[in-house]
């Protein structure tokens, strides 16, 4: 869903008074370029483009793909050099990327990775990166992946005729295997006391990619048990590693490893509409992107903005949000299980055994916040109590982390195997078509959802949601059919317990 393009570096040069134009829509990262490669090239041990009566004209096609970022510092350098005959090599299959600094060392970029991707896809045999982004290009297999430290470096390496007697070739980076390694989670599920009924939910909900409301008073572990929840999640699979790990690297947020475990991210309710769904004038991925194949962790759901709550419609639905501006449109993948932790009322004591401060209007204009459509698109919705004090100091523990993902991961290969044939992945992805096909409902289990659903006025999507609900509840238990049981545990969790309405 995150495309790249190539863009092709050609280079006019004239007799005339010295000029050095660039052309092909480059925004200001760009066209600063032109100080850092005279530069560069002068500190490499070549005439400084700037000291020759030379009228120079760079051009990058296509011309009407916005170019932006630092990094068509090295091509443009090379491209020159090739035009003034300095340097003489094959340019066919190789990719260059790279900012220059003014001494001439290459300095690493944000989004190699998915550049190698579509380099690979491409037909290109041969990458130069900069040395710090190697590991993160490494991570694409069947092409070829130079680390490139300087400017001199690459010359010498390309060109047949060196100045020097023995010539300075740089070595092929080995691939970066892809190895599992789980991070140090902060919470893990027996440290939570109590809250067995909310584990459950979030143990069905990692299992089929369901959407959970965590609802309750203050400090009951709501965002404890949230946090838990990436402790339980599946590893990620090579290509969907691949996926993800390419956002976080367009977003500048990689340390250069592969990602192997979802990610789970958790953004403050003050966080901007751009922040949290993406865009500015050229769209970039937020908070909502970033958590793909992940957690995405909204504490103090009503605090956020009312448009950004609302602009989680779309997203929920289809799995990927569409960031249109002037400068420039994208698609961003937004694949995710949503986490949202809200207390009863602003106080946090509405329904509970403590007197609520809040007054009529404030309660009813708190808890409209959250539009009827988004409660919608939440799946289960689930009570966070208080814990009694004495279970909150026993040393008993509970079911670790490590046992529930083992569970959790069992059951999505059950589901793997299950669409194999199709682009669905996991119960959540169910579209009305595929539920006929795949959620196979005994007669006694679609009496119940029917009757239940008119008691509790189901919406259509209400409805579907319930279905998919009951078919991941029959998974963990391994059940071919869905059965009344599975319905009634599936329906429960629509309650809206925290509404006053």
């Amino acid at each position: 869903m995150l495309k790249a393009h190539t863009v092709a570096v050609e280079v006019d040069i004239s007799r005339g008074l010295n000029s050095f134009t660039l052309v092909g829509l480059p925004d200001k990262a760009v066209e600063e370029s032109r100080d850092r490669v005279c530069a560069a090239i002068k500190n490499s041990g070549f005439e400084s483009p700037k000291s020759k009566n030379e009228k120079i004209v760079i051009s990058l096609a296509p011309a009407d793909v916005r170019k932006e970022g630092p990094m068509f510092d090295v091509p443009i350098a090379l491209a020159y050099l090739l035009a003034t005959e300095d340097l003489s090599f094959d340019a066919d299959k190789k990719l260059f990327l790279g900012e220059l600094s003014l001494d001439g060392d290459v300095r690493p970029i944000p989004g190699v990775l998915p550049l190698v991707i579509h380099a690979q896809e491409s037909g290109f045999t041969e990458v130069y990166v900069p040395t710090d982004n190697a590991r993160e290009a490494a991570l694409v297999r069947d092409i070829k992946i130079f680390p490139v430290h300087t400017l001199a470096q690459l010359v010498e390496h390309l060109s047949p005729d060196t100045r020097k007697k023995k010539r300075e070739r740089i070595g092929q980076q080995e691939e970066t295997p892809f190895i599992h390694i789980p991070p140090a989670y902060a919470v893990d599920l027996k440290d939570i006391k109590g809250q067995e009924h909310a584990k459950r939910a979030l143990e069905i909900a990692a299992s089929g990619g369901h959407n959970v409301g965590l609802w309750g008073p203050p400090g009951t572990g709501k965002t404890l048990l949230a946090k838990a929840c990436a402790s339980i999640m599946p590893p990620l699979a090579f290509e969907t590693a691949l996926e993800v790990t390419g956002i976080h690297s367009i977003a500048g947020t990689l340390n250069g490893d592969l990602i192997t475990h979802p990610p789970f991210r958790a953004p403050h309710h003050t966080s901007s509409y751009v922040a949290l769904i993406g865009g500015g004038s050229i769209p970039r991925p937020g908070e909502l992107s970033l958590a793909h194949r992940g957690v995405l962790f909204l504490d103090e759901l009503p605090e956020f903005e009312r448009r950004v709550i609302e602009a989680l419609r779309q997203p929920l639905e289809e799995r990927s949000v569409s960031v249109s501006r002037v400068r420039g449109s994208a698609r961003f993948p937004a694949d995710v299980i949503l986490i949202a932790a809200l207390n009863p009322c602003p106080c946090g004591n509405w329904g509970s055994k403590k007197t609520c401060t809040c007054t009529a209007h404030t309660l009813v204009r708190y808890q409209r916040k959250v539009s009827g459509p988004i409660i919608d698109r939440i799946d289960m919705w689930i009570e966070v109590p208080p814990v009694e004090h004495a279970r909150l100091s026993s040393m008993d523990d509970g079911e670790p982390s490590a046992v529930v993902a083992e569970r959790v991961s069992q059951t999505r290969n059950v589901q793997l195997q299950r669409y194999a044939d199709t682009m669905i992945k996991k119960n959540s992805d169910l579209g009305p078509k595929d539920i006929g096909k795949f959620a196979n409902m005994s007669p006694e289990a679609t009496d119940t959802l029917n009757t239940a659903a008119t008691k509790l006025d189901l919406s259509g999507r209400g409805y579907h949601r319930v279905i998919k609900l009951a078919r991941t509840i029959a998974d963990l238990e391994r059940a071919v059919a869905i059965e009344p049981a599975h319905i009634l545990e599936a329906v429960q969790y629509r309650s809206k317990g925290f509404s006053a309405g």
